[in-house]
């Protein structure tokens, strides 16, 4: 029965997708019989290049698209050249999880409250530093160009490339191959760009295009950061979906299949300056240079990191200051008070949202660990390491959202299925099986055979083996696989907009929903909450497995 888990994963993370992007593009060229349009035209495409400012809007999403992969790996790459096996780099790897954890959304927020005209790091230097007594004219969160959501994505993709990274580098033996460069001369630095950089790219060349897809659209983070007039191509997508008039469903159609142009023409350019790359780092190793540019990419390099990590503390020191915050006129660094009154005043709406959270990100990410474990059993039984379905991990990240969601709401209306909790967490499902595979996979697939082995010879069944000797062996990787799962879960907002018609509410849709004009007190105390239950499930992840295995210290040693 289980080899049949491989094959439900396949189906599972295909189909819904590759069915979705076809059906979206229907609408988009008139064919809509809910509507009552039974015939294919191209008006939903003269309407959409009629829209004003769409080429901005494109442009911005393609530029950020670009960028935010191409400094972040930079960064990620400069700090593994110059920190590995530091003491900066050790605080740094056990970091890089609950920074992973900080959702999108809470981290936008916490951004906007720190570089804010009026912000915390404003308030900070003013009017010592800047003598301003009033808040500045300037316009730095939703600017024009879109530098501060570039600036927010950069932020945040630097720890998940980071992550990817350090997953993959065990693989090429670094030390080893730094060490014989370093016999030839070169400088620590530029032995590492040199001898494990190209080696190390292609490993996480997947999660790359996964950053581009989503980077060029995004609507949770451009929604808080982004620019307004006009606004990313995503956002404007999402606007005519929501439209009370549903003829602006072919517009939004035609917008999604535009999107997934633009992601696809983001990739594309990615991949020429992949060329370009290699062909300028293959002349840079045939110069046979051993220290030119060591001190710039040395003091870059180590200061990435910190930077970020300064970047992060910042931003959660904005929203903490504002969740609590009284009376706080400008040009105060602190609020001449103190007040809980956001919180009581907050306690009754959160708790519908709350509940549906919880209730969401528990059972997408139990059924995500159930279906992946399964998976990885009937590969070790079978003795094939490498699921067919590996291939396929990263489709729910590498398809802009927005469409293939809009096509499973085609669907969905195609058969009279009305939005409910239940659509919900198949859409969650979707987007958390990806990450609970990666997190928990390598971890199975290293449990020392010998363990089992062991028990088959005193006469234990492979049921028996499983569950009283590899699920215990594997508790601590099976709780940080749950906690990575609902993070992610509690961070998306966009299936839970769309698939649940606005009437399945989370924490998430709820504090975005917030950015229309409520006050910042209110906002930060619904980004805080939402930061904090990830944070919970990964405290939860570390110390669960020390309470239940605290009289059997040797295993946390066995894997």
């Amino acid at each position: 029965m289980l080899r049949w888990a491989s094959y439900s994963l396949i189906l599972l993370l295909a189909a819904p997708i590759l069915l979705g992007t076809f059906i979206a593009s229907l609408p988009a060229f008139g064919y809509f019989p809910p509507l009552g349009s039974t015939e294919f035209s191209l008006d939903p495409w003269r309407d959409l290049f009629e829209v004003p400012g769409l080429t901005r809007s494109v442009l911005i999403s393609l530029i950020s698209g670009v960028l935010t992969p191409l400094i972040a790996l930079t960064l990620v790459f400069l700090y593994l050249a110059s920190a590995t096996g530091s003491k900066l780099d050790l605080w740094i790897r056990r970091l890089v999880s609950p920074l992973l954890a900080f959702p999108h959304a809470a981290a936008a927020f916490g951004l906007a409250f720190l570089i804010a005209p009026s912000g915390l790091l404003s308030r900070i230097l003013s009017p010592g530093l800047t003598g301003w007594e009033r808040p500045p004219d300037l316009l730095i969160v939703n600017d024009t160009w879109g530098f501060s959501l570039l600036f927010g994505l950069i932020v945040k993709e630097v720890p998940f490339l980071l992550l990817m990274s350090l997953s993959a580098l065990p693989q090429l033996k670094p030390r080893q191959r730094v060490e014989v460069a370093r016999t030839l001369g070169y400088r620590p630095t530029i032995a590492w760009l040199k001898v494990i950089a190209p080696s190390l790219y292609p490993l996480v060349r997947l999660p790359v295009i996964a950053v581009i897809v989503f980077a060029s659209a995004t609507v949770d983070v451009a929604l808080i950061l982004g620019p307004t007039l006009p606004p990313t191509l995503s956002v404007r997508i999402l606007t005519w979906f929501n439209d009370p008039d549903l003829n602006l469903r072919f517009l939004a159609a035609a917008g999604a299949l535009l999107q997934l142009g633009t992601s696809m023409l983001a990739i594309a350019i990615w991949l020429a300056l992949e060329k370009l790359c290699a062909a300028l780092w293959r002349f840079w190793l045939a110069t046979g240079n051993r220290d030119s540019g060591e001190r710039l990419a040395f003091t870059v390099g180590r200061s990435a990191m910190p930077i970020v990590l300064m970047v992060v503390a910042g931003s959660l020191l904005a929203l903490l200051t504002n969740a609590f915050a009284g009376p706080w006129r400008f040009p105060s660094a602190l609020p001449s008070a103190w007040t809980i009154q956001h919180w009581l005043n907050s306690m009754q709406d959160l708790s519908t949202p709350l509940f549906n959270t919880l209730v969401i990100s528990v059972l997408a990410t139990l059924l995500a660990l159930l279906l992946v474990i399964a998976t990885l059993e009937s590969e070790r039984q079978s003795g094939n390491q490498k699921s067919t379905a590996m291939w396929l991990l990263y489709l729910p990240l590498l398809v802009p959202q927005l469409v293939f969601l809009f096509g499973i709401i085609v669907m969905t209306e195609f058969v009279g299925w009305q939005a409910n909790l239940s659509l919900v967490i198949f859409g969650h499902l979707l987007f958390v099986l990806p990450y609970v595979f990666l997190s928990l996979s390598e971890a199975y697939r290293q449990l020392d055979p010998r363990w089992s082995q062991v028990a088959s010879t005193l006469g234990a069944s492979q049921l028996r083996t499983f569950w009283r000797i590899r699920i215990p062996l594997l508790l601590a990787p099976c709780l940080t696989a749950v906690a990575i799962g609902m993070a992610i879960s509690i961070s998306l907002f966009l299936p839970t907009q769309l698939l649940g018609a606005g009437r399945v509410t989370t924490i998430t849709s709820e504090a975005i929903a917030l950015t229309s004009g409520a006050s910042r007190n209110l906002i930060s105390v619904w980004a805080i909450v939402q930061l904090s239950l990830p944070m919970l499930g990964f405290m939860a992840a570390l110390f669960i497995p020390k309470f239940v295995w605290h009289n059997r210290s040797g295993m946390f040693e066995t894997r």
